[in-house]
């Protein structure tokens, strides 16, 4: 790791006093302070802190090795700085992980895209349903469709999408059609694995309502249950990007249309803006306006319907824990 970063966290956490107020300070997920610390004790050989339930101090070895890093960062301020020609240009390998439904529905086109426009980058898409852990795992950029934020990794919200339900025309010849959200719970309902308890939520006239579903067919990808919608296997939530052109084509038919499924949010996760590389940079922001602007997005969610609707650049946020 950056022993210089590792330099700048370790003073952080001992001028604050704690490693939130370094993670604060720093702009950084906690999960990267914590690992930047662990590599700072690996290389003195020793412990720096003394950690209690209401405070950080340093230990002898702690002391010491915050002055050889106030030395060190004062050396390298002090350094001219180089601009090599081409460093502000993406190149090498960014490691992005996303949900396999997603990838094939939109990420492989727009990473196309954004690969012939910057002939020097690559990258290595990652099919994940799980939340992952980012530093663990090498990943530079998580993209997930959630509402479920926590409070420590970087976010930057690309997009909204909203969801559909949706059966096939042979389920509903043979179970009737539900006329209203709460008909939901006495049908077959297709169900996502990590979502826990299976309840759906909508929105009708203004008022939120929530509808506890089950059935006989669970998965942990979308994609598995979209499938089996159309094969007549029961009634499904399904991202309306992915449903769209099965919609289109009468191989789904959308239900409900007056009880509005809770929208979610594309997201664009990474552990810090600290020295954010322009591989990166560029690839949220092309993702940013690809979302927004692309007609083959944009034909996947009904365009003008919007159930994709473009955010601002600035929009970001911090998450959780060192997963998603």
């Amino acid at each position: 790791m950056d022993r210089i970063t590792a330099a700048q966290v370790f003073v952080a956490i001992a001028e604050r006093g704690s490693m939130v107020a370094a993670s604060e300070a720093l702009d950084m997920s906690r999960a990267m302070v914590t690992r930047y610390l662990a590599e700072m004790e690996q290389w003195a050989g020793a412990r720096l802190l003394h950690r209690t339930t209401r405070r950080l101090s340093l230990t002898d070895a702690g002391d010491a090795t915050l002055l050889r890093c106030r030395q060190m960062l004062e050396v390298a301020g002090a350094m001219a700085v180089t601009t090599l020609e081409g460093a502000d240009t993406p190149h090498g390998l960014l490691r992005i992980t996303c949900s396999q439904s997603l990838a094939q529905t939109a990420l492989a086109s727009a990473v196309a895209t954004y690969l012939q426009r910057y002939p020097r980058a690559a990258v290595d898409l990652q099919m994940e349903n799980r939340a992952v852990n980012l530093v663990e795992q090498r990943i530079d950029l998580a993209i997930r469709i959630t509402n479920a934020l926590e409070p420590n990794l970087i976010a930057r919200q690309l997009a909204s999408c909203d969801s559909v339900v949706v059966a096939a025309p042979a389920y509903l010849a043979g179970h009737g059609t539900p006329r209203r959200a709460e008909d939901l719970a006495v049908h077959n309902c297709l169900t996502y694995t990590y979502f826990g308890k299976s309840l759906w939520q909508f929105t009708y006239e203004g008022e939120a309502l929530t509808v506890p579903v089950s059935g006989r067919l669970s998965a942990n990808e979308s994609l598995v249950l979209l499938l089996a919608t159309v094969e007549g296997a029961g009634i499904s939530l399904q991202p309306r990007f992915s449903a769209a052109p099965l919609i289109a084509s009468g191989q789904l038919v959308e239900l409900l249309p007056a009880w509005q499924p809770q929208s979610m949010g594309i997201y664009g996760i990474y552990t810090s803006r600290q020295h954010m590389s322009p591989l990166l940079r560029t690839m949220l922001d092309f993702l940013l306006e690809w979302f927004g602007r692309d007609p083959r997005w944009l034909a996947l969610t009904g365009g003008v319907t919007l159930p994709i609707r473009p955010v601002s650049r600035k929009h970001t946020s911090k998450l959780g824990s060192g997963t998603t």
